[in-house]
């Protein structure tokens, strides 16, 4: 079996997470395995246990705690140039990793990989919606051959909202700010960071198939952050970024009620 040594899924677990499990066996059982590490702030039994039955290291974050702080953490317990920072509730498919390697090379300097993305609602995978379509529409002009280190096309794209799946993101560290995350938003830390890197020379790989399922839950970080009555003040410094202030306030209220659909 051929191996990847330039990878790593860092998944970041936290509680106690029925689903777990399942994504480690997704990373595991990939076409071209990768290193698997898993990294906690709340280390109990249930994730010292299914480190110990698939025989993965486990890193405990005894510093600051937070989504970008443990996120940030994953990555610096990583020793390979490209990561993926894995939620604890998402899938891959068997040939994410392989994805990866054939969009890598075709890349001089690669910043980021990432991928489109199905979603998992009550059990059951759904691969098209409203806010997945918007998300498409956004990325087409990214498909287009010659626009991976176009700078201003990434910037506009990013200028109408976030449609990169963070947990799609394969991250070339060595060609990143350190560190990648800031521990400024809570609901859009990670379009944020995709701003911040936008900036960069080099290469947004993106591939236009399906190869992560992001699971929507009750408890998941991406609904309870639609729940947040902060979340529209957050929106605004994020459109404010690429607007005068009465555009940033007017995509600010579209994009508020596209995001909707995220909510169970």
């Amino acid at each position: 079996m051929k191996r990847f040594k330039k990878h790593t899924f860092a998944i970041c677990a936290y509680g106690e997470s029925p689903y777990l499990e399942e994504c480690i066996r997704s990373v595991l059982n990939q076409k071209y395995p990768s290193k698997v590490l898993v990294a906690t702030s709340t280390p109990n039994d249930l994730i010292r246990g299914l480190c110990d039955k698939y025989k993965l290291p486990l890193y405990v974050n005894e510093g600051e705690s937070g989504i970008t702080q443990d996120w940030n953490f994953a990555i610096s317990c990583c020793d390979t140039p490209i990561v993926t920072v894995t939620h604890q509730d998402d899938v891959y498919t068997y040939d994410y990793t392989m994805r990866l390697i054939k969009y890598m090379r075709k890349s001089k300097r690669p910043l980021i990989y990432f991928c489109d993305y199905a979603e998992i609602r009550n059990g059951e995978k759904v691969y098209t919606n409203k806010i997945m379509k918007i998300k498409r529409l956004m990325l087409l002009p990214m498909r287009l051959p010659g626009t991976k280190g176009l700078v201003w096309l990434r910037r506009r794209v990013l200028s109408l909202g976030d449609p990169i799946v963070c947990p799609s993101v394969a991250l070339f560290v060595d060609n990143l700010p350190n560190p990648i995350f800031n521990n400024h938003f809570k609901t859009n830390e990670d379009w944020e960071a995709w701003e911040k890197i936008s900036k960069f020379t080099g290469d947004f790989l993106y591939d236009p198939t399906i190869h992560v399922a992001h699971r929507i839950h009750e408890d998941s970080a991406t609904s309870a952050a639609i729940g947040d009555t902060g979340r529209s003040a957050e929106d605004l410094e994020m459109f404010s970024k690429f607007w005068p202030e009465p555009v940033a306030r007017v995509l600010t209220r579209f994009y508020g009620k596209s995001e909707e659909s995220n909510q169970l």
